[in-house]
């Protein structure tokens, strides 16, 4: 990767697998492969730009194609996007009374789907633009989503006409070129094989990697086989719908069965495996119901967990719930904290959570925290001089993952739940998290550091800018008062 880009890319490396062992198709595979790297190169060190309507239309043609192809066999299948609703897309604020379907005046019975229609642009404008390394200001890219949605809306108008029969004319893109020989004339593809050339490229954790494959398992056993160029979106839809009718919680079906498989699928596009991603539009609404959403603790319900943790002689029941009530830090994070991890930088006690002691959950969760105050006076500094080097949780036993956050979740569950506190929006580990935002703006705590303090990712390029000294960490996260208990 070349040095001007390495901060902008996140990394130091560009890999991409060729997929074949014959030195005539890897070589050209690796001048396409080298094209549209050198492309989306040149395009971040060109920084950002304003589309012209032109070239909006030229990106979204892929768009059309992949329609076409992902629904040629069966045409009047295609259900996912409304024909009729087209032309209101993208209207300005005066054509819909409020965007807003809790206020009184969204009164338009089409208004929830329309929405939904442009969000699926956008989302598909986002993508569309990582890929090719583009930087584009807000105008730009919702030119782009308007761009994808004619360009879907004339693929599925020509859909329609050949649900009804009619031969394409000269110019769409024909069933048997497009579709038939590209199925006909290759092997079947195990999804198993997009799984590992995905996992190559981006080198997941373990438990993700775990968890990803026993979703593609699972889809193959709904199917009958795991081919994947014989899926559809059909047999998605299908998937999804059984199960949501086995009970399984939307944010479940969405977050860790559709996502997976759309990424996965996407891959296998991006690496010219198979021709289009059967998955891209299919969603199920996960917003959360009232009386689902997660809460934080309260003042009481946290002193109840601290107060207890005070008598405890386990290390993990005795300091876990300390160190998430006054750092936010996830169980994971502080599970695997080691002694070397507990540092003084100028001449402010802190924590490290440093991807050497063991796997984050994102780039922005590799970070500094003061130590607040509270932490210090219960004698965390104490128990950590105790230890000479290694994890400060070592009794507490590795998953099969090789973390100890698996394992230190369950043991904070348990504990948490024999208090009494069986309330189904307390999450026992995640409720911390929630209360160090809760407290962050009922005492006024800076907004991008209270983001840096718990590892959540910048808001706008602005923020991105700069490093966050220790001294104003400290600063902030020294407003949130002790719980005196």
């Amino acid at each position: 990767m070349p040095e001007d880009l390495r901060a902008l890319v996140g990394k130091r490396e560009e890999k991409r697998s060729l997929q074949t062992r014959d030195p005539v198709e890897a070589k050209r595979r690796h001048a396409e492969a080298l094209a549209e790297i050198e492309e989306r190169w040149a395009n971040l060190r060109a920084g950002p730009k304003a589309l012209t309507e032109r070239e909006a239309h030229q990106l979204a043609a892929v768009v059309h194609d992949r329609w076409l192809q992902q629904h040629a066999d069966n045409p009047s299948q295609q259900t996912a996007w409304n024909v009729d609703l087209a032309d209101r897309l993208f209207a300005p604020p005066r054509r819909l009374r409020s965007y807003n379907i809790l206020d009184p005046d969204f009164d338009d019975p089409n208004g929830v789907q329309i929405l939904q229609m442009e969000r699926w642009c956008l989302e598909g404008a986002d993508e569309c633009l990582a890929t090719r390394g583009m930087v584009v200001d807000d105008q730009s890219r919702r030119l782009l989503a308007k761009a994808i949605a004619a360009a879907v809306q004339r693929a599925s108008l020509t859909l329609a006409r050949l649900a009804m029969g009619e031969v394409p004319a000269s110019g769409f893109l024909p069933v048997q070129s497009a579709v038939v020989p590209f199925a006909a004339s290759q092997q079947p593809l195990p999804l198993t094989d997009l799984v590992k050339g995905w996992a190559a490229e981006r080198r997941p954790a373990a438990k993700t990697l775990y968890e990803w494959s026993r979703v593609v398992r699972q889809l193959g056993d709904y199917l009958g086989h795991s081919d994947a160029r014989r899926l559809t979106g059909e047999d998605l839809i299908g998937w999804k719908q059984s199960m949501v009718e086995g009970g399984l919680r939307p944010k479940t079906i969405q977050d860790a069965k559709l996502a997976p498989m759309r990424a996965i699928l996407q891959w296998g596009v991006h690496n010219k495996h198979i021709a289009s991603n059967p998955a891209e539009g299919i969603s199920l609404d996960a917003r959360s119901k009232q009386g689902e959403k997660k809460r934080s603790f309260s003042d009481e319900e946290a002193k109840i967990i601290l107060r207890a943790a005070l008598a405890e002689k386990d290390p993990v029941r005795r300091w876990v719930p300390w160190i998430g009530a006054y750092s936010g830090a996830r169980v994971s994070e502080i599970c695997q904290l080691r002694s070397e991890d507990i540092i003084k930088i100028e001449e402010i006690w802190c924590m490290k959570f440093d991807p050497e002691a063991g796997s984050l959950k994102t780039s922005g969760s590799e970070r500094i925290i003061p130590l607040h105050p509270a932490l210090i006076e219960a004698g965390f500094l104490k128990f950590v001089a105790k230890i000479k080097a290694g994890p400060i949780f070592a009794a507490l036993a590795p998953d099969k993952f090789g973390k100890r956050g698996g394992n230190g979740t369950k043991v904070i569950g348990r504990f948490v739940r024999q208090l009494g506190l069986t309330d189904t929006r307390l999450s026992p580990s995640h409720s911390w998290r929630h209360r160090i935002k809760t407290s962050g703006r009922k005492h006024g705590l800076a907004q991008d550091i209270l983001d840096a303090i718990t590892g959540h990712g910048s808001r706008s390029v602005a923020d991105s800018y700069g490093e966050f000294p220790v001294e104003a960490l400290y600063r902030e996260i020294s407003k949130i008062p002790k719980l005196e208990l």
